[in-house]
């Protein structure tokens, strides 16, 4: 009944999530089997991905909102990580939601890696060909903290989310022969998506649990880190789900005349 129940969420929430005034952006996703990232549903596993306007308002919310606390009387467990943006580019339903508030920088300790794109139907079957192996790669990199495919509409509007230590193991990851490197030449050479988005972001915290446990808690933050942002070493051991803080300061006025995804 509650996976029932779930799956009518991803229609009714959206109504509440239109309520959520302080949400400047936002989706209802459901993800994949295995390591995520493969085309058959796991029923078990859904996300909120949201953006505020600051970490308070994030953390609040995501703790009293209508929706976090039905999803969470339903769940298992629940997991909720807060990032905030170090680059971002291209587009996500025709906006960049995950501006940072200065130039890209380069960042010490652990990062988050975000991907979106939107699939071509014409392109969908060689996409999901490449899938497979980027899965087994993924799932079997020692290095990878976290990491989870996700998407709003099954087959065509894919999300991959994944924490790192360092940017020096998501790069040798992202980058060099292997499938993945070769799957985003694919995707260059034969225009595959019709829309994408990249992005990075810095850990600010996590609230609750993955697996039974904190998937960040063993990460080692670095000192400038620790000194910058107390919040980025607490793993309080209660409450939400997936969704994210990412500061809105210099949002494009289409993002904050549009006020929130729809």
């Amino acid at each position: 009944m509650n996976r029932l129940w779930i799956i009518g969420q991803m229609a009714t929430a959206r109504f509440a999530m239109r309520a959520e005034s302080r949400a400047l952006f936002w989706k209802l996703c459901g993800s994949g089997t295995g390591e995520g990232f493969t085309p058959r549903p796991n029923w078990d596993v859904w996300a909120i991905l949201a953006v505020w306007p600051d970490e308070d308002t994030a953390r609040n919310r995501t703790a009293s909102g209508p929706v976090w606390q039905r999803w969470r009387r339903r769940a298992r467990e629940s997991w909720t990580v807060f990032l905030d943006p170090i680059s971002a580019r291209g587009a996500w339903s025709g906006v960049n939601p995950f501006l940072p508030d200065s130039p890209p920088e380069s960042a010490d300790g652990p990062l988050a890696a975000l991907t979106r794109a939107t699939v071509k139907p014409a392109r969908a079957l060689r996409f999901w060909q490449r899938v497979p192996s980027i899965s087994a790669m993924i799932g079997s990199d020692p290095n990878v903290a976290f990491k989870i495919g996700i998407g709003e509409v099954p087959l065509l509007h894919q999300v991959t989310f994944s924490i790192w230590p360092d940017a020096a193991s998501m790069a040798r990851f992202a980058r060099g022969d292997g499938p993945h490197g070769r799957a985003i030449a694919a995707v260059r050479a034969g225009n595959w998506f019709d829309e994408e988005l990249y992005a990075r972001f810095r850990l600010r915290g996590s609230v609750g649990q993955w697996n039974g446990g904190d998937p960040i808690a063993g990460l080692d933050f670095s000192a400038k880190n620790r000194a910058d942002d107390p919040s980025a070493k607490d793993h309080p051991t209660a409450t939400p789900e997936f969704s994210q803080k990412i500061r809105p300061e210099g949002f494009s006025q289409k993002i904050l005349s549009n006020g929130r995804a729809r």
